[in-house]
């Protein structure tokens, strides 16, 4: 017997239809039936998971970004391999090395496609005895010998041939020389060199005279004096030049220079570098250095004596300690943002499942198992929330193009499975057996959330600030979020009490809307009897994130500008070259300026020794002022203040001490009352001990040795100390406009009183720049070479790189080494003849921020304050549609009854606005509270750009703008939503009546 077939339909959620009835596919009815609500969800997977593919991506962009330029700032010299070896006089054999050294790059890095710079150098220069060249200081001229695969490419000849064979009949050597050197010496075409002070008599004939096409190619760096004569020794100044030799004269290098040298430089492409691959390649260079790699390279090379050096380690080292500083910094914002986006996602599928509550409960009824509806839930999800995600993540890849793409795919797909199973996860609550509401659970949540917190807080308040060069620092990230999810915790519970009090204020007065409004707010909607948390939490969030990262914004700015402002000395600052003033007519003149509030001239010298009966000679710093104005910059820069009253008086006699200040590092080892101070040209000044102070705004540091002299009595003694050779102003001063007046009323006349000119020696125009300047005084952030670091702070010879320290103080000191300098400035039109040097506040704190590492954490903040603004905003609309049709009905039995509609526009805004003005009010008490609590443990050194103080202060008005930003926001949002969809469902309700 056959047993029919079961002809009955399928079960649909676990109720099982009528006979010959075939339901409708459950995801096709349930979007046809809800196409806004498919709509929204859909949209707002795509917004959240587009910004958790796009922020990590950023970031990426953002740290690579700030490493080229961090790498290219620093010059070819810490973008290079280099390597050397002993002379084989074997052109050939050169370019053989350079290639196999070009053919084995690593494996996290490329050499730059221009490829190796090679060929040999003599180890010294030979003084030229030729009569009638230019001896600036009696010294005679000096001339070394390379030769350079590839030069001839890279210069124009003007003048004669390029050297070809090994010599003449007369032995001498042909070797080109640059144009600009030759006239800056007085060599010619035809010369033959007569060098001296080596193993034997060697010549030299310049057969040909070439120009440089393009002086800043870094095929240059690091090669002598090709482009141009330098200026070697201090303070007594010879020129040097460098001639090329042609590849059949290689012998001739170590005869002329006494020994030789084969070099290879090997640029590597630092726009092919990540900075998320650096430790790995920094041990990979490393290796080329002194490791296996090097013993391979020599064995290749077939150089048994091939070494190699390089600073990029270093620099790498130095890239990855910015990074590390910077990412908890830059990581704030991102993090907020992502809290808040889950939190408004969580609270979509929470208000989803209140909208869908009675379909559940009737599927439940139904017999509907709790695996068939989720699956089916979960397709429809799938249909809404998985194309979205999909599109939102190819367009981030797309937008922000980076080569590592992980991070970006694993945020979007913990966005995608929030937004995905949010709604199925409460569903599959409606299964579980009900449990009575304990009060109890959700206060051992809250206060194990504020254990946690008040862990994390103690331990950054112990440890302080987090050691340079570990890895990034997370607890810094996560405390300030878990400070707000404690006080959206805390206002949660608070808000009613607050809300409620103030509804009971407004029902004793006329007038129903406020009562009304403020007493829906207290109490909540959907019968809760409370404020749902989650828009509560949401708000509080996105304002402490925002309030917390602008005060830091805000804290950077600030310390940026009084950073500037110690390493200039003021607001201004003028510096002149070693032992040239400043005219009376430019102190003047400049004091006259637009802008200036307060000027002074400073005489400073650094080779003063100072004697007495209980200190060995110690060498120091003398600085001659007057104390008035001197003491009104000392405050004004907060370096060094002191009560002028202490300068004040004079010498009784020439013999008698005048008044000074000591620096407390000298003072420390002084005890009696009088000590000599010896000038370089063996005068002696008499001073006496009126005080003592740590630091002076002339001398960046607050260890240097110091003494502070009143200018009327010095000036009595020495009246050549009234002749300031520093200038400092207070004030909106302009740079250009400064330099064009140390142009026009100082430098011209100052220089050539100073320096002379040398006969055939050339003096051009500071944008040809053929000859070096004569040593300057020691400068901020620029001491002379082979010096110890003399830092003046009036005169910094440049701003410090951006994310690094600001200049340390050093040792006076003005011994130098060879320079081979151009003329300042290039070819700017404010450029001033070489050794002076002009500096403005304003100006070095825009070198300051000028880095990419603190544009993309700021740009990357501000990006995440307004998405979380956005985000805060959803959740307060979530929740007004939520309560919209209880609020349309409500309004419509009030339209009966005589409300206006005005009125009814504020009865909505009483009762969302409150919720979000107790939210942004905490959510800024809360970043104030953060800043407090966790400010020890910051160091913003990184993104001032110079070396700060760590910690953080509270600051209001940052805070505040967050907060009143806010508050316009979600009011607006308000009104809007009231305006427009308010009134069509007031006028459905009023058409139809109650249906509920």
């Amino acid at each position: 017997m056959t047993t029919p077939a079961d002809t009955r339909t399928p079960r649909v959620g676990g109720a099982r239809p009528a006979a010959g009835h075939r339901p409708a596919p459950w995801v096709r009815t349930r979007l046809r039936s809800a196409r806004l609500a498919a709509l929204l969800t859909a949209a707002l997977a795509f917004g959240t998971v587009f910004l958790a593919a796009a922020f990590p991506r950023a970031v990426d962009r953002g740290t690579d970004d700030a490493l080229h330029r961090f790498l290219t700032d620093r010059g070819p010299a810490w973008n290079t391999l280099i390597a050397t070896a002993d002379h084989r006089n074997d052109a050939a054999d050169l370019d053989e090395v350079a290639r196999k050294l070009a053919s084995r790059p690593g494996r996290t890095f490329r050499y730059a496609e221009s490829g190796p710079v090679h060929g040999a150098r003599g180890d010294r220069f030979r003084e030229i005895s030729n009569p009638g060249y230019a001896r600036p200081d009696g010294l005679k001229p000096r001339v070394s010998l390379m030769y350079l695969q590839g030069v001839a490419e890279r210069v124009t000849v003007v003048a004669g041939t390029w050297p070809t064979g090994s010599g003449g009949q007369d032995g001498a050597v042909p070797i080109a020389l640059s144009k600009a050197a030759a006239d800056s010496i007085g060599i010619r075409l035809g010369d033959v060199l007569q060098g001296g002070e080596g193993p034997g008599p060697e010549l030299a004939t310049v057969v040909g005279l070439y120009t440089v096409k393009d002086p800043r190619d870094p095929y240059w760096y690091d090669l002598g004096c090709l482009d141009r004569a330098c200026a070697q020794g201090n303070p007594h100044v010879a020129l040097a030049a460098d001639g090329l030799v042609a590849a059949d004269a290689l012998d001739r290098l170590a005869q002329w220079g006494a020994h030789a040298t084969d070099f290879w430089r090997l640029p590597v492409d630092t726009g092919a570098l990540h900075a998320r691959d650096l430790p790995a390649t920094g041990r990979e260079i490393n290796g080329y250095l002194t490791g296996p790699s090097a013993v391979g390279l020599a064995a290749y090379t077939g150089r048994d004596d091939l070494s190699l050096g390089s600073q990029l380690p270093t620099a790498f080292n130095q890239a990855i300690a910015r990074q590390n500083a910077a990412a908890p910094l830059a990581a704030i914002g991102p993090a907020g943002l992502a809290a808040v986006g889950a939190v408004v996602l969580f609270l979509a599928a929470g208000l989803t499942t209140d909208r869908r509550t009675a379909e559940l409960r009737l599927l439940q009824a139904r017999g509907g198992s709790r695996g068939g509806v989720l699956r089916r839930l979960l397709g429809e999800g799938a249909v809404t929330v998985l194309p979205a995600a999909a599109a939102a993540t190819a367009l981030a890849l797309v937008l922000v193009p980076t080569p590592r793409w992980t991070e970006a795919v694993l945020a979007a797909l913990a966005a995608t499975l929030i937004a995905l199973l949010g709604f199925p996860a409460r569903a599959a609550l409606f299964w579980s057996r009900p449990r009575r509401r304990n009060a109890g659970r959700r206060l051992v949540g809250e206060l194990l959330v504020l254990a946690v917190t008040a862990a994390a807080v103690l331990e950054l308040r112990r440890r302080g600030v987090a050691p340079a060069g570990q890895e990034p620092d997370l607890l810094l990230v996560a405390a300030p979020l878990l400070l707000a999810v404690t006080g959206g915790l805390l206002l949660a519970r608070l808000q009613p009490v607050v809300v409620g009090a103030l509804a009971r204020v407004a029902g004793r007065r006329p007038g129903l809307v406020g009562f009304l409004g403020l007493a829906r707010a207290a109490r909540g909607s959907g019968g809760r009897g409370r404020p749902s948390l989650l828009p509560m939490l949401a708000l509080t969030l996105a304002v402490t994130t925002a309030g917390f990262g602008a005060t830091v914004l805000d804290a950077v700015d600030g310390a940026r500008l009084r950073a500037a402002r110690g390493v200039v000395g003021g607001d201004a600052a003028v510096g002149t070259p070693t032992g040239v003033t400043l005219p009376t007519r430019f102190t003047e003149a400049a004091a006259r300026m637009p802008g200036v509030r307060l000027a002074t001239g400073v005489w400073w010298e650094s080779e003063v020794f100072l004697l007495g009966s209980d200190v060995a000679p110690t060498r120091v710093s003398v600085l001659v002022v007057d104390p008035g104005a001197y003491a009104e910059l000392s405050r004004s820069v907060g370096r060094g203040g002191f009560d002028p009253g202490l300068l004040a008086g004079g010498a009784g006699g020439p013999d008698a001490p005048m008044p000074a200040l000591f620096s407390t590092a000298l003072g420390e080892r002084l005890t009696a009352g009088s000590y000599r101070l010896r000038l370089p040209d063996g005068w002696e000044l008499n001073a006496g001990a009126a005080g003592r102070i740590s630091a002076t705004p002339a001398l960046v540091g607050d260890d240097r040795k110091f003494v502070v002299l009143p200018s009327g009595p010095a000036v009595a003694q020495r009246p050549e100390l009234g002749r300031p050779n520093l200038w400092f102003g207070v004030g909106d001063i302009d740079e250009g406009r400064l330099k064009r007046l140390v142009r026009e009323l100082a430098a011209p006349t100052a220089w050539r009183v100073a320096f002379g000119e040398h006969p055939g020696m050339v003096l051009p125009p500071v944008a040809a720049g053929a000859v070096s300047a004569p040593p300057a005084a020691p400068a901020a952030g620029a001491p002379a070479a082979g010096s110890a670091a003399g830092t003046v702070a009036g005169a910094p010879a440049a701003a410090p790189a951006a994310g690094t320290a600001a200049p340390s103080p050093g040792a006076d000191t003005n011994a130098s080494g060879g320079s081979d300098a151009a003329g300042a400035g290039g070819a700017d039109e404010d450029a001033l003849l070489s050794g002076y040097q002009v500096h403005t506040s304003t100006a070095l704190a825009a070198g300051f921020a000028d880095d990419p590492l603190q544009r993309s954490a700021g740009r990357l903040f501000w990006a995440a304050v307004l998405g979380a603004g956005g985000f805060a905003l959803l959740a307060v609309l979530l929740t007004l549609v939520r309560t919209a049709p209880e609020r349309a009905a409500l309004l419509a039995r009030l339209r009966t009854m005589g409300l206006r509609p005005r009125q009814g526009l504020a009865l909505i805004l009483a009762e969302a606005v409150p919720q979000s003005v107790v939210a942004a009010v905490g959510g800024g008490l809360v970043a104030l509270a953060a800043t407090a609590l966790l400010g020890p443990a910051f160091d913003l050194s990184v993104l001032v750009g110079a070396e700060v103080p760590p910690g953080l202060e509270p600051a209001v008005p940052p805070v505040l703008r967050q907060v009143l930003a806010l508050v316009a926001l979600v009011t607006v949002g308000v009104v809007a939503e009231a305006l427009i969809a308010g009134r069509r469902q007031i006028a459905t309700e009023l058409r139809v009546g109650e249906q509920r």
